[in-house]
């Protein structure tokens, strides 16, 4: 069983490239109008200056797996914000795109908390498909290989088998390209691994199990008994089964949903010998606050701890 390492948007390491560079809307719209398009551009060249940066590094260092920020283009999902994010900034897309695919390195997006599928609110849906249809456009332009976008189930208004009915509705009026590209993970409120489960099952979509999420939200089942039918939901995708893990802050009940900034060892290797049965190839993005910088000391101690056998700074082999 083969396990790719991989972190989300920023490196720690790269402190001075960030991708994020953004522009409020508040703010757009105190400026004149030539002078917003002005700021605009000069965040977005930027931002694509910074990923190439980080990208190189990725690839130097062996990170295999990449999580692009959703804010690399400043309101592009603003339908009264008006400019050309695609064919003006090509010359980046290419270029970085080419990088990440000569590498062959995985790379998916996961869209904030605003992009909600299921709402019932209409402002909120229209916004959520404007969201869907510029993170469609980017990975096209990046010619991401194998594309794919990570979303929570969403809302629980009116209760959850209304909020998964409303998920399966709007789902099936996406353009299929979209379709194609969603990928579901389990929450840690209200939709668990088998909500999620029989969802992706029923839309024949993959989902992704989150088990920092499974641990804050679960009816005392065991992640045995499902990482088969949840993996297999992955059987007709080129990619391998993805995982998002990370540590709770602490263990009060207070803080145990918050991220910690590092990855617990302890607990990892936990989650690993009881899944190893599987014996998969599958990924796992780290979602640690410290980036790079929690997966590498996670590679640390994992070496340390166990005679896992690492195959490069990021990938190793379980038996």
């Amino acid at each position: 069983m083969r396990i790719r390492l991989g972190y989300a948007a920023l490196s720690k390491t790269l402190k001075d490239f960030t991708t994020s560079r953004t522009l409020t809307y508040t703010n757009y719209l105190k400026m004149d109008e030539d002078k917003r398009l002005e700021i605009i551009n000069q965040k977005i060249i930027a931002n694509f200056k910074a990923l190439e940066e980080i990208i190189k590094y990725n690839i130097k260092n062996n990170f295999h797996f990449y999580r692009l920020t959703s804010k690399l283009i400043p309101l592009a999902t603003k339908s009264d914000v008006k400019f050309d994010y695609l064919k003006k900034y090509q010359k980046y897309y290419t270029k970085i795109g080419n990088l990440i695919n000569k590498s062959k390195m995985r790379v998916d997006t996961h869209p904030d908390q605003y992009c909600v599928l299921n709402s019932v609110n209409k402002e909120t849906l229209s916004n959520t498909i404007s969201i869907l249809k510029f993170q469609q456009n980017m990975l096209e332009s990046f010619n991401i290989k194998e594309p794919k976008l990570v979303l929570h189930v969403g809302s629980n208004a009116f209760g959850k088998v209304n909020s998964i009915a409303r998920f399966k509705n709007n789902f099936k009026k996406l353009d299929p390209k979209i379709q194609n590209m969603i990928i579901i993970e389990n929450d840690d409120k209200v939709f668990n691994i088998q909500d999620v489960l029989r969802l992706c099952k029923d839309l024949k979509i993959p989902m992704v199990l989150d088990y920092h999420h499974f641990m804050c939200n679960n009816n005392g089942e065991k992640i045995s008994l499902y990482i088969k039918d949840i993996f297999d939901t992955w059987n007709n995708q080129k990619l391998n089964p993805k995982v998002h893990f990370s540590s709770p802050k602490s263990k009060l009940k207070k803080e145990f949903r918050s991220h910690h900034e590092y990855i617990n060892v302890d607990d990892f290797i936990n989650f690993i010998e009881q899944i190893k049965f599987i014996n998969r190839d599958f990924d796992i993005m780290i979602e640690a606050k410290m980036k790079d910088d929690a997966l590498s000391r996670l590679v640390r101690e994992l070496k340390y701890k166990t005679n896992y056998k690492f195959i490069d700074e990021t990938t190793f082999e379980v038996t």
